[in-house]
């Protein structure tokens, strides 16, 4: 890490950055560098590294596949297109029907995989693509949208008007 901190402009790790026996990412940080680590509200995707190594920002990603990809999404890009001086780009959104309940605890917002499709008639629904888990990278490759559940939400019932983002054109 100190040696690519002096040729590259930003570091990217996975995994190592919770708190549980394995996460040695912390205690690494803190003899090189500046890190913050911190908790995101956003299921999945909790738990992140920001700060630098030398000249490097570092961003710490958690150790599962779709939350690697979801904080890949929403905070890497966006930096890198800082970093470049380039305009982010927000998600395509869109609403539509809720085809089934969805399970959903208030605390945090959650980002479900979804299949978003529109009937003959023009209307938008989307359902949930399984199990949900941040290691479950089946709900990812089944998905073409992000079912995106507010922080004070709680369980969706069938036939609730929910908001999506849209994968297609972004991934």
């Amino acid at each position: 890490l100190r040696e690519l901190s002096h040729s590259q402009d930003m570091i990217i790790s996975s995994g190592g950055v919770s708190v549980g026996e394995a996460d040695f990412t912390r205690s690494l940080m803190a003899r090189l560098g500046q890190v913050h680590f911190c908790t995101v509200a956003m299921r999945p995707g909790r738990p992140l590294a920001l700060g630098r190594v030398g000249k490097a920002l570092y961003l710490g990603l958690p150790g599962n596949p779709v939350a690697v990809a979801m904080t890949f999404w929403y905070f890497v890009v966006p930096a890198i297109d800082r970093l470049l001086g380039l305009p982010t780009h927000p998600w395509p959104l869109r609403s539509a029907v809720a085809a089934q309940a969805i399970r959903k605890k208030p605390g945090r917002t959650e980002f479900q995989r979804g299949v978003l499709t529109q009937d003959a008639t023009g209307n938008w629904s989307v359902a949930v693509t399984g199990e949900q888990g941040s290691g479950i990278l089946r709900s990812m490759c089944e998905a073409n949208c992000f079912i995106i559940l507010p922080t004070d939400q709680g369980n969706v019932g069938a036939g609730t008007l929910v908001e999506v983002q849209v994968m297609e054109g972004v991934i």
